[in-house]
């Protein structure tokens, strides 16, 4: 299934919100192109060559047809599959830009910003989409511990509020937000992230040349 589009999800765990010191409000809701994906086949991320990299760890939504969710009880039938990714910023370029009242698309929508594991097929008697953990680790030491219990705005949520300004497409992401614990990156590193099936992934980290 062919992603097309990636939307993402900022602001949505208390903690984190508080860690960057942000005001909790209504969904931040953002765009990365395709792009910006890269799947667990790549095996290696390149580091911006001024080292500006953070990791935000996130749980991620796959939609599997077309339409609009009107409303919570219906948006769980958009969904195809779950995983984890990660929503990989330039924190220094974004302080810079958000303080010039800039958009954050160079800080945000990079190429390669978008690691993303293994998807696994939902499944509604299963996944309880209001409890699912994940996890991030740097150099297998864990850094961040996501529930969507945490979640601001649960995905059901989300899946309408996207709904009210696009329309659904079959393959489309939603990277649903980060739980506090994001950090930098250094070249050599390796990221890693665990989704809710306990599957994990993992990306090296090199310079840029």
């Amino acid at each position: 299934m062919t992603t097309q589009r990636i939307f993402c999800i900022g602001r949505n765990y208390a903690e984190h919100v508080r860690e960057l010191g942000n005001e909790e409000g209504d969904p931040v809701i953002f765009m990365k192109p395709a792009t910006c994906l890269v799947t667990r086949e790549t095996k290696e991320l390149v580091l911006p060559a001024d080292g500006d990299l953070d990791y935000e760890t996130e749980l991620v939504v796959e939609i599997g047809k077309t339409g609009r969710a009107l409303n919570e009880a219906e948006a769980p039938s958009f969904i195809r599959a779950l995983g984890v990714g990660f929503d990989l910023t330039r924190r220094v370029l974004q302080k810079e830009l958000l303080s010039r009242g800039l958009p954050w698309e160079r800080c945000k929508a990079f190429d390669h910003s978008a690691p993303l594991g293994e998807l696994t097929s939902f499944d509604p008697a299963a996944d309880d989409l209001k409890r699912l953990r994940f996890s991030g680790y740097v150099n297998g030491e864990l850094r961040q511990s996501g529930d969507t219990s945490q979640m601001i705005f649960p995905i059901a949520r989300l899946i309408v509020e996207i709904s009210r300004d696009w329309t659904l497409l079959p393959g489309d992401l939603i990277y649903t937000g980060t739980p506090k614990g994001i950090g930098r990156l250094h070249d050599g590193d390796i990221l890693s992230a665990m989704d809710h099936r306990g599957k994990l992934c993992s990306w090296t980290i090199r310079a840029a040349l």
